[in-house]
């Protein structure tokens, strides 16, 4: 009886599906009976104790990224490489369809990631290698909406798709940091040309300035005022203690000669 009971437990199952998934319970066949499926589940359950051969798949119905790496010839003939990311769940109460039409835990594998990167290279080739970084959100609403066309009718769907980091063979990555830096230096060349210019416009001003002002005292040297500044410097080097010139008042309208003293 023990022993009856020990090989009764050993045959026992309890399928059981995790928090987000959904599980598909089929039996192995018997002897007699062909076996194949008996219930779906929707995690976090378990289907119960059962005496016969009961098992699950589980399928993760949550929205999972699935990354594909490209290296594409693009329409310039360089060969491009770039990864690109699709996120994409399964609708709720679809496991049954999804096991026995799709593949099962492999449906991506099986039913999408061929479509997909043929989608991804027919839309990629159409640009040019310098046009692409440019042209990342159009290529992904493109790809989208290929793949939502192509999914409409089964338990799949897009989230969205996203182009990943896009790298240029090594010669072309080496040609475009040279001409960043060539741009750059043309741009510092610019602001130095603007500021020599600013430069010159100031000195003209200046220039300008120190004119009208010689203009404005030639037009105010009168020999009446030269003669009265001359008359005011003889009289204050009269008052100094230290003087040692003599002012001889015999020039033109009385202006001094000046003699220096022995």
């Amino acid at each position: 009886m023990g022993v009856f009971a020990a090989v009764l437990l050993t045959a026992c199952t309890n399928p059981n599906t995790p928090a987000g998934h959904e599980g598909y319970v089929f039996e192995k066949p018997r002897i007699f009976g062909a076996g194949g499926y008996r219930s779906t589940l929707e995690g976090p359950s378990n289907y119960g104790v059962s005496l016969w051969r009961n098992q699950v798949i589980n399928i993760d119905m949550r929205p999972n990224t699935y990354t594909e790496n490209f290296k594409i010839l693009a329409n310039d003939d360089l060969n491009i490489s770039f990864d690109f990311h699709a996120v994409i769940s399964i609708k709720q109460g679809t496991v049954k369809e999804v096991v026995e039409s799709y593949g099962g835990e492999n449906w991506y594998q099986r039913y999408i990631r061929e479509t997909f990167r043929t989608y991804v290279r027919s839309a990629v080739q159409k640009y040019d290698s310098r046009d692409l970084k440019g042209s990342r959100e159009k290529i992904a609403v493109e790809v989208t909406e290929k793949l939502q066309s192509y999914l409409g009718n089964t338990p799949f769907d897009i989230a969205k798709v996203v182009v990943g980091n896009i790298n240029y063979p090594e010669i072309v990555a080496n040609a475009v940091e040279k001409k960043l830096a060539a741009q750059q230096l043309l741009s510092e060349k610019e602001t130095q040309k603007q500021i020599a210019r600013k430069d010159a416009e100031i000195r003209v001003e200046e220039a300008k300035g120190i004119a009208e002002a010689q203009k404005i005292i030639n037009a105010t040297l009168t020999p009446n005022y030269l003669q009265h500044e001359a008359i005011n410097a003889q009289l204050k080097m009269a008052d100094s203690p230290n003087h040692t010139t003599v002012y001889i008042p015999v020039g033109t309208n009385g202006l001094p000669l000046v003699k220096g003293a022995r």
